[in-house]
This record gives C-alpha cells, sequence and structure tokens, in this order.
C-alpha cells in the first residue's frame, strides 16, 4: 500500500501516562500537516493527569471527553456532588489525578477546557467517540452517557452503524474481549476498538493508529524498553457478536470502567 500524507492519527485512553504518551508521539512523529486525535480518558489511574491535560490543552491536537472526565465534570458542575459520586471517581483512578496536581487543586482553566471536549467528532470516512453509540438511537437522541459509557450493546451489533463510516472508539479494554490478547486491537461490525489498557498491569500498551495508513503504533508504559510498530491487520482481532452475548463478558468488561 502506497503511504498517503496528511495522516490521522488516533490515540487511545492514556490514562495518566504522560512519559508513555512522549514517547509514543516520537515513535509516531506527528507532521504539521498530520491531525491527532484523542478518544478521551486523559487522566485518573496514571501518575501524571495534570501533566497530560496541560500538553494535550496547548496542543494543535483534538480530543473527545471519556468517561473519566465526564465523571470529574459532573462531581465539579454540581457543587462537589454526592459523597458516593465523589468516592465512586476517586475509586475510579481520579485519586491520582488528584495527587497529580499542585496542592491537589485543579485549576479552572483545566476544568473549563475538559467542559468544552465534544462527545464526537465526524471525520467523514470515520467516526469517533469514546465508548460507542446506543445502536437504537440516531445520534442526535444520544447524549454523554451514551458516547461515554456504553459497551455491551453497541459491542454485539450485528450491523454497522453507519453504512459508510467506521466508528472508532476506546474506553473498553480490548483484552477484555473473547480471545483479544494483551496489546491487541479488536475489530466488531462497523467498530475498532484501539484501547489496549495502558494501566493495567496485564498489558501497559498505549495505542496510536494511523488510520489512512493502516499502522498501529505502540509503546509499553511499564515496560519503557518495549514499542513496536506494525500493519494493523498483524495485530487485529475480529469479534463475532454472538460470542458477546453473555455475563462473563459483561462481568469481565465492568471491572475497566
Amino acid at each position: 500500500m502506497r503511504k498517503k500524507n496528511n495522516r490521522r492519527i488516533i490515540i487511545g485512553d492514556v490514562h495518566g501516562h504522560y512519559k508513555g504518551l512522549m514517547k509514543l508521539l516520537d515513535a509516531i512523529a506527528p507532521a504539521t500537516d498530520d491531525n491527532v486525535y484523542f478518544l478521551g480518558d486523559l487522566i485518573d489511574r496514571g501518575p501524571e493527569s495534570s501533566q497530560v491535560v496541560e500538553f494535550v490543552k496547548n496542543s494543535p491536537y483534538y480530543c473527545l471527553m471519556g468517561n473519566h472526565e465526564q465523571m470529574l465534570i459532573n462531581i465539579l458542575s454540581n457543587g462537589g456532588s454526592s459523597s458516593s459520586a465523589v468516592q465512586a471517581w476517586l475509586y475510579s483512578g481520579g485519586q491520582a489525578t488528584v495527587a497529580s496536581y499542585e496542592q491537589s487543586i485543579i485549576p479552572h482553566e483545566h476544568v473549563e477546557w475538559l467542559m468544552s471536549l465534544p462527545t464526537y467528532l465526524d471525520l467523514g470516512d470515520v467516526w469517533l467517540t469514546h465508548a460507542g453509540v446506543d445502536p437504537t438511537l440516531p445520534v442526535y437522541e444520544q447524549t454523554a452517557d451514551q458516547f461515554c459509557w456504553i459497551r455491551d450493546e453497541f459491542h454485539s451489533m450485528e450491523t454497522p452503524y453507519f453504512a459508510d463510516k467506521l466508528i472508532i472508539i476506546g474506553h473498553t479494554i480490548t483484552f477484555t474481549m473473547p480471545g483479544v490478547k494483551p496489546g491487541n486491537l479488536c475489530q466488531g461490525i462497523g467498530w475498532l476498538d484501539i484501547d489496549t489498557g495502558a494501566y493495567h498491569p496485564r498489558s501497559g500498551w498505549l495505542t496510536g493508529l494511523d488510520v489512512d495508513n493502516q499502522m498501529v503504533y505502540q509503546v509499553n508504559v511499564l515496560k519503557p524498553d518495549m514499542s513496536r510498530t506494525v500493519p494493523l491487520e498483524e495485530i487485529v482481532t475480529i469479534i463475532n457478536p454472538e460470542d458477546l452475548r453473555g455475563g462473563n463478558h459483561r462481568r469481565r468488561a465492568s471491572l475497566f470502567k
């Protein structure tokens, strides 16, 4: 395949791994005419969420809202929200985010920027969102709850949501899908998942996808000497919707919200 210029680079869930992100971008080496898109979940779990937000906020790159950004925004927008909501966020990795800020104070400009993030981007042949879509509803009837949180109903679709667009998502760690090895991507009917679980001890892989040249760039945040650049076809596992209908997948996936 002839290499295409003007690349569109899609980056999966970073989860506070700034050093890994810098190494990944070094490997990708975006040119000024390339476009880079983050699928959300910049924050939580990893040790450097504040650095990741500061970098992406001040970069020329695009970023979507993930469920972890939504959790934080909901808490801050509702005057501290309920204690159970705060505890749920802290348990889901928010404590690491708070610790990454000086004096544990998230600056107003970071909050405003996070609140401004879109929930999806339409690139023509490719449609980006954090988690997926509700296959029973048109786009205009869906909210951030669907775009940032959905899983099973979306993954198990038997027909593509869009006839002419591939939906690229993060949110669900790929190895929680049946038959997917840690670090591999997975593809279902009308969608491609590139969240390879950078924060998770079974993986450590942070992924960037050059969607135009079908190349995958990966670095391992847990093993800094490990990285790879491979064609998408060599590292993607095809998912059969039949394999997703059952409690085992649902229970496993729920562990990694």
